[in-house]
């Protein structure tokens, strides 16, 4: 079996950054490609390999599969004993609810805080939707460190498909300096730590494409 995963830049696209490092931690092989969004030819080169023409896509062998969710779900079936969802019933349909709510929430807060990790951290104001998504985000780590985390510092105890899909939040929150209670602290520092993320964001350091609409103090840009 050859896996391949197809990215964006690692210092914008939150939406790669979730099955990468599922796959990290979980200890799967496969080969990368980067592909810089919203540069010239970017599109025409993500056509290649995924239909919807967003980012990331899985190549499993000759197969697309495209969506940070549906990816994770995959790399689930074809790799069960990997820890993708957690082991116990219960558990892993609440992981596959918050997930979800993830995929398909928080707008405020992609909004207003986009994920760039050269960013300087720094308190930055923010309207109340923001507040009110942080308050959401506080109480579903909160709930699921008390229910399901005794195991280890994540979500559900071990690091797994709930914890990628809310990895880049740990990053956001971090970055602008939001609040969210010590729980969900704890939590960030654990996420953040991971020698995956590390180097993820090592990575996205040395990367040279700016873009605009991602860089919140624009025109000031960390060199680059």
């Amino acid at each position: 079996m050859t896996l391949k995963l197809i990215i964006g830049n690692k210092n914008y696209s939150s939406w790669s950054l979730r099955p990468w490092i599922a796959m990290k931690v979980a200890g799967l092989a496969f080969d990368e490609l980067v592909i810089p969004l919203y540069e010239p030819g970017s599109r025409e080169q993500i056509l290649k390999y995924s239909p919807a023409g967003k980012l990331p896509v899985l190549i499993d062998d000759d197969q697309p599969i495209w969506e940070s969710l549906a990816i994770l779900e995959h790399l689930a079936e074809i790799f069960p004993k990997a820890g993708i969802w957690p082991a116990d019933a219960h558990a892993r349909s609440h992981a596959r609810v918050v997930a979800t709510e993830m995929h398909g929430g928080f707008q405020a807060l992609r909004k207003h805080c986009p994920i760039n990790l050269w960013l300087p951290v720094k308190r930055r104001p923010q309207p109340e939707e923001v507040h009110n998504d942080l308050r959401r985000i506080d109480a579903i780590w909160s709930d699921c460190r008390a229910r399901f985390g005794q195991s280890g510092p994540f979500l559900f105890g071990t690091f797994g498909a709930a914890d990628a899909m809310y990895a880049p939040v740990a990053a956001r929150i971090r970055t602008f300096d939001l609040d969210v209670g010590p729980v969900s602290r704890a939590y960030i520092g654990s996420v953040l730590a991971l020698p995956a993320f590390v180097e993820w964001r090592a990575a996205a350091l040395k990367e040279p494409w700016v873009m605009r609409h991602n860089e919140p103090d624009w025109p000031l840009v960390r060199g680059v």
